[in-house]
């Protein structure tokens, strides 16, 4: 079994006197793909910016590769540096895609990247659009860029808020293989939202629901969508409405 990476214990996150996540306990393991699935404001998109660090929890306990930041705690660079997100709605450089993707390698102070973003831009199917301008893009097309300037960093964790979303199916086959081959190779541990069950189960090791900012369950996605433990997981899988 890999190791354990993240380790959450009495998390919470409050806006104002609205108390929109608490995770009693919850652990990722190194190298694991695990989806959150749940209905609009279950707190999923919040438990991913805690999993980044852009938030503090107001209570509780995040570990992250063995060292523990307290709530309210500022993360080091050097653990901000291992993780990256892409967002549903990502925002681009007003420069080319070529650069967009270079942009986090420049900052990082690593030149002469002309080759790896060509290999990036090649398994999101850019390479055609490589000196076009960002915002010539469609949008599956943006989203692709932004995937691949997340991948080019070779994170050690990558966080994905709805990547697919209103993409056609070709470019969510485009991002789901990218995906999969960064995690085949570089053992890169990925937590995504969705809200696509078939997505969920097509790349998640695990899949967890989260309803009114708890988690219900979380379990193997076989035994998630053939045998949940949980009546409301049971039906939320089939459909019914749960919230």
């Amino acid at each position: 079994m890999n190791e354990i990476l993240y380790a959450l214990s009495g998390v919470t996150k409050a806006y104002g006197r609205r108390t929109v996540l608490a995770v009693d306990d919850l652990t990722i393991r190194r190298g694991e793909t695990l989806a959150v699935v749940g209905p609009s404001g279950a707190g999923k998109s919040t438990l991913l910016r805690l999993l980044n660090f852009l938030e503090p929890a107001a209570t509780g306990t995040i570990s992250f590769g063995g060292q523990t930041i307290v709530g309210g705690d500022d993360a080091p660079l050097a653990v901000l540096r291992r993780i990256t997100t892409v967002f549903q709605r990502p925002v681009l450089l007003k420069r080319t895609v070529a650069a967009n993707v270079a942009y986090g390698l420049g900052l990082r102070g690593q030149r002469n990247t002309q080759a790896v973003v060509a290999k990036i831009l090649d398994a999101v199917g850019l390479s055609h659009l490589a000196g076009e301008k960002a915002r010539s893009l469609s949008g599956g097309e943006a989203q692709r860029v932004a995937l691949a300037r997340a991948l080019v960093l070779h994170p050690d964790v990558l966080l994905l808020d709805e990547p697919t979303a209103n993409l056609d199916p070709a470019n969510v086959a485009l991002i789901e293989q990218a995906v999969a081959q960064m995690c085949r190779e570089q053992g890169t541990t990925v937590v995504f939202v969705t809200h696509n069950l078939f997505q969920a189960r097509r790349m998640g090791d695990r899949v967890a629901l989260m309803l009114d900012g708890r988690l219900v369950e979380v379990g193997d996605t076989d035994a998630f969508f053939e045998h949940p433990v949980d009546p409301r997981t049971a039906a939320f899988v089939r459909g019914e409405m749960v919230y």
